[in-house]
């Protein structure tokens, strides 16, 4: 899916603001419905070292918590700010909890949903730590929970947007 758009939609930080992909200064941006208490949650190292490989350059992670996935992010935004700090060492930026599937969707989810994955199949989040890489022009790669952050697929989109 290409849409330019999707980079303007907005959505709430960690500390009540609103936001969009563009405000975050960076020209990829990589958005993970996240969860502290998933098989998936030891994906936060991988991703924040994405975060320190290629923050400088214009990437940036960006962590949704969602708890619609069996209750695994049930915390508080300031507990789930705080386990990521010392858990994790997360840099980057944390939004404040949304729901990713079902009419009350955040609008950001429901537009990077429409892109298909790898195997050309769209719609519901499967499960946390689903990967949307929205490139500069709108364009967005989406790779399912069971891809790892540190996958060459997910890497060598990333240095290939970068490089341009």
């Amino acid at each position: 899916m290409t849409d330019p758009s999707v980079r303007s939609i907005p959505f709430t930080d960690a500390d009540g603001a609103e936001k969009t992909l563009d405000d975050l200064g960076a020209d990829v941006v990589l958005v993970v419905n996240v969860a502290s208490k998933c098989g998936l949650t030891p994906q936060y190292e991988q991703l924040e070292e994405l975060q320190r490989l290629y923050g400088d350059r214009g990437f940036s992670v960006v962590g949704f918590p969602c708890n619609q996935f069996f209750g695994q992010e049930p915390g508080s935004v300031d507990e789930i700010l705080e386990f990521c700090s010392t858990t994790y060492g997360i840099s980057f930026p944390i939004a404040d909890k949304v729901k990713v599937n079902g009419r009350n969707a955040a609008d950001l989810y429901k537009a990077l949903k429409d892109t298909p994955d790898a195997e050309g199949k769209a719609g519901r989040v499967a499960w946390n730590f689903e990967k949307f890489l929205v490139l500069p022009d709108g364009d967005v790669r989406r790779f399912r929970p069971n891809i790892t952050p540190d996958d060459p697929a997910i890497v060598g989109t990333i240095e290939a947007a970068l490089a341009r």
